[in-house]
């Protein structure tokens, strides 16, 4: 058994589920080849324990290192900021500068507050605004973290999260008392959340959504909830964890010209640093004051000078457009090769966060042999392309012709029937499920 599989062997003994993050867990790609455990990562590259080397085509860091991995401006502000102190009694000067850029960024807003964690500081987010409403009902879309008020939406329909981003989130452990505190509705589906505006008339105190994930939101749905919310007094959150600095520098609500109430962002904003902000209206930030929100490590430097820093070079660099290219030319990509291979496939998503699916009964094996046959080829590949800075049009050019090849390898599987057959470890997990 080679060190990385070995190590992670180790760790199910040690971490329950292994890993810290349901996203890294080799079994969500390729149970017992997935390289768990990476030794060195730059640009796109990345070496595991035994110095394979492998180009990541995948998540970049689960959409953390969105200029590319080790990047040399960024880790130049962290290593400043750690030879002059990460951490003292005293405040960083840095908090001051970051929440700058973030309300040059966003007109709209006036306070920023900070954590480390997109699921911290979506949580910061709703005690904010359930203080500022002094209500309890919150109305959601999309995924937002692992926190009960969040994972609460399962204990009155115990699949009411599975539509949202991950099926199979358990309620053990969140308090019964939630129940009905948060209710789900669908993207572009305006009439499921008038629906519920009328059922919690006058107990809603937020709207938290994610402006986009996989699919554009139609004409009107995000500026009639905008519309609503203003007229209800109900605080409107964009959750930016994933969307933020894909599509422009700062939140994706500004390319679609809302303004919402308050807005959270993490992963991108600091390039793999630990780092998150919530920013918004000052008549609603202001109850954070109200409300005790505190934590010593919110104040350590390293991630404020890494955000500035992936600020500064996102901006400067016009990195959006760099996304934008990278992304459009892989979605192309997919699609003349499943129509060169004649498999069915959907495609969506932003350019820069892409997602590919293969529309058969077997989708879950068919993507776990495109994952096997893709690691076989030196690259870190699902179904699902987080573009970089560092990604570069040779290395999708490259990506591709691999890509070709393991869509023929699938395709001789389908039409031989013999799919199963062709994989070497068991199928990839779907959603969230206990490791035995």
């Amino acid at each position: 058994m080679s060190k990385t599989q070995s190590l992670y062997e180790k760790a199910k003994g040690l971490i329950p589920g292994g890993t810290q993050l349901l996203s890294k867990r080799p079994e969500m790609f390729l149970p017992g080849k997935w390289p768990a455990y990476y030794s060195k990562a730059k640009g796109c590259k990345v070496w595991d324990l035994d110095g394979r080397e492998y180009t990541d085509t995948s998540l970049m860091g689960v959409g953390a290192n969105i200029l590319g991995y080790a990047d040399e401006d960024v880790d130049d502000a962290v290593r400043n900021a750690i030879s002059c102190g990460s951490m003292c009694t005293l405040n960083a000067p840095e908090e001051v500068e970051l929440a700058e850029l973030l309300l040059g960024l966003h007109p709209w807003a006036r306070q920023v507050r900070y954590a480390k964690t997109g699921g911290e500081s979506l949580a910061v987010a709703i005690r904010i605004a359930r203080a500022a409403t002094k209500k309890d009902v919150v109305l959601f879309c999309g995924y937002h973290g692992w926190n009960d008020w969040y994972i609460a939406a399962n204990l009155g329909d115990n699949t009411a999260l599975d539509g949202q981003h991950i099926a199979g989130l358990s309620t053990i452990g969140i308090p019964q008392g939630l129940k009905n505190t948060i209710i789900p509705f669908r993207y572009n589906d305006l009439q499921s959340f008038e629906n519920l505006l009328q059922t919690y008339s006058g107990k809603i105190a937020a709207v938290i959504m994610e402006p986009i994930r996989n699919f554009y939101p139609q004409p009107g749905f995000l500026e009639q909830i905008r519309e609503n919310t203003k007229r209800e007094g109900i605080v409107l959150i964009m959750d930016e964890v994933s969307s933020g600095f894909r599509l422009t520098c700062g939140g994706a609500h500004l390319t679609f010209g809302i303004e919402p109430d308050m807005a959270v962002f993490a992963k991108a904003i600091s390039n793999g640093y630990p780092m998150a902000a919530i920013i918004g209206k000052k008549e609603v930030m202001e109850f954070a004051q109200e409300s005790f929100i505190s934590s010593t490590y919110w104040t350590e430097r390293t991630g404020l000078a890494a955000a500035i820093a992936t600020i500064k070079k996102y901006r400067e660099n016009s990195v959006e457009q760099h996304l934008e290219k990278i992304g459009q030319k892989v979605q192309a990509g997919w699609k003349e090769l499943a129509e060169k291979h004649q498999l069915n496939v959907t495609i969506t998503g932003i350019y820069p966060m892409s997602h590919l699916e293969f529309e058969y009964e077997d989708s879950l094996a068919l993507k776990t042999l495109y994952t096997q046959e893709m690691l076989k080829r030196g690259f870190l590949a699902t179904n699902a392309f987080y573009a970089s800075f560092s990604h570069t049009d040779q290395v999708v050019d490259n990506y591709l012709s691999m890509a070709d090849e393991s869509f023929s390898v699938i395709k001789r599987g389908l039409e031989s029937k013999n799919i199963f057959e062709l994989l070497e470890g068991e199928v990839c997990q779907s959603g969230f499920q206990r490791l035995t």
